[in-house]
């Protein structure tokens, strides 16, 4: 028996391609060709020194009070880490005493009644928790260590507050569909001690790097790119970001810095960029471009890039394949195109596309990162987008396998089906031989007569 089948069944990559082909052909070699891909079931993380600091991210909902009071309560008290929260979340009316209560509605009165017990906890927390603000302050290199209480969009918002490097994340499920959630918080003290210790699968969810580039700015962009090459190359340096892009003017790449320079920016998304035709009755007529040749016009309602993670997000609904987070991949789909054989498609994680409004268009499109950050895309504009080197580092509950299955089960519903009956379980008119079954459909007839 081969060997290698053995261990084929225990990786998540594919086999390295025998590289000579019949007795003359091989591949030429040559210097991109030397690279290692670590095997994606054997990511697990490692702390090279102890997390001391730890963001704890919950949705806008009442049900995720007292779970996030009892996290934080045993980070600070058991754990001695320094909690992170947003500022928003001292903000909360359910966890404030000094709320004018006749100002309010018998239902909040109610409700707020109903947590005093967690507003008192919590206010003996408050003065030892730290406090950002998005859009304001940098968490670059301040967060060790990332906990998601709600559902998958505490993950995007985890991934939109780090626009670089991106801490572990370990995500609770306490939303509607906890696709990208895989802890349940019944013994969040357990798993987070676990994951403190270093016994944790990671999966390393893919970003796009997105980046939009208006007509007017291009031609300031290259005099500034000439001007910056007499520059020495420590100074050049300075001014680019990650794989050659003109950096924003601070190191948070926040959406607002891209918005305010979006020829010199970029964004990092977690699911998917998309073009539509926003409020157009017209189809959008949107031209793809990748590594610089044209591939084709989209003609319809829009245009979906998305991440292996996004595939089970708006792609899915559009009809795009569901892809493992671990394949390395860029998905390609358009949104209710004018065409019977336009499917969707898959390109190497590597390309970059490039994508403009078609100068025949009878409209602008509308340009949106992971839900957010609306803008138009108009005529000359376009934007690029490829993957990028940060992932999120997602913390599996059981490895990179069973935490996507159970997703597709659990979220989806994926392949549910009555299970067909097997042979004995039929009726013994079916399971009888030909000639019985015509005897008797004869003697039937007889008896109808």
């Amino acid at each position: 028996m081969n060997s290698s089948w053995w261990w084929r069944t225990r990786s998540l990559n594919a086999p390295s391609p025998f590289q000579q082909f019949g007795p003359c052909g091989r591949i030429m070699k040559n210097s991109a060709m030397v690279m290692q891909i670590q095997d994606p079931a054997s990511q697990r993380l490692t702390w090279y020194k102890p997390p001391l600091t730890v963001l704890v991210i919950k949705k806008k909902d009442s049900q995720v009070l007292l779970p996030f009071v009892q996290l934080v309560e045993w980070l600070v008290q058991e754990k001695n880490m320094v909690v992170w929260v947003e500022s928003a979340v001292l903000e909360d009316k359910l966890l404030r005493d000094d709320v004018r209560l006749e100002e309010e509605s018998a239902k909040f009165r109610l409700v707020h009644e109903y947590y005093t017990g967690v507003r008192s906890r919590f206010l003996a927390l408050r003065e030892k928790l730290v406090t950002f603000k998005d859009g304001r302050d940098d968490l670059t290199d301040r967060i060790d260590f990332i906990v998601c209480l709600g559902g998958d969009g505490t993950l995007l918002y985890a991934s939109q507050l780090f626009q670089q490097s991106v801490p572990p994340v370990m995500a609770f499920y306490l939303g509607s569909l906890g696709f990208l959630t895989p802890f349940q918080c019944d013994n969040f003290q357990e798993q987070v001690t676990n994951v403190l210790e270093g016994h944790a699968a990671l999966t390393l969810r893919s970003r796009l790097r997105c980046s939009i580039h208006r007509k007017g700015e291009r031609r300031r962009e290259s005099l500034q790119q000439s001007s910056n090459l007499l520059k020495p190359f420590s100074q050049r340096q300075s001014h680019y970001g990650e794989l050659g892009n003109p950096k924003a003017s601070n190191n948070n790449c926040s959406p607002s810095s891209a918005q305010a320079a979006p020829g010199y920016s970029s964004i990092l998304v977690l699911n998917e960029v998309v073009i539509n035709r926003g409020p157009s009755p017209y189809l959008s007529n949107i031209d793809i471009f990748l590594d610089g040749k044209y591939i084709t016009s989209v003609q319809g309602d829009g245009l979906i890039v998305s991440t292996p993670t996004g595939s089970t997000a708006y792609a899915a609904a559009a009809g795009a394949s569901m892809i493992h987070p671990s394949v390395p991949a860029i998905l390609v789909t358009p949104i209710c195109p004018h065409s019977l054989s336009f499917r969707p498609i898959v390109v190497p994680a590597g390309v970059e596309l490039k994508i403009s409004i078609s100068p025949d268009s009878r409209n602008t499109s509308r340009v949106s990162f992971d839900g957010r950050n609306d803008q138009e895309l108009n005529h000359g504009d376009f934007l690029r987008v490829t993957t990028s080197i940060y992932p999120v580092p997602s913390i599996c509950a059981q490895d990179q396998i069973s935490d996507w299955f159970d997703s597709l089960a659990e979220g989806l519903h994926w392949n549910v089906r009555k299970r067909q009956k097997c042979l004995d379980e039929l009726s013994d008119l079916t399971a009888s031989g030909s000639e019985d079954t015509l005897d008797e459909f004869e003697n039937l007839k007889i008896h109808d007569a």
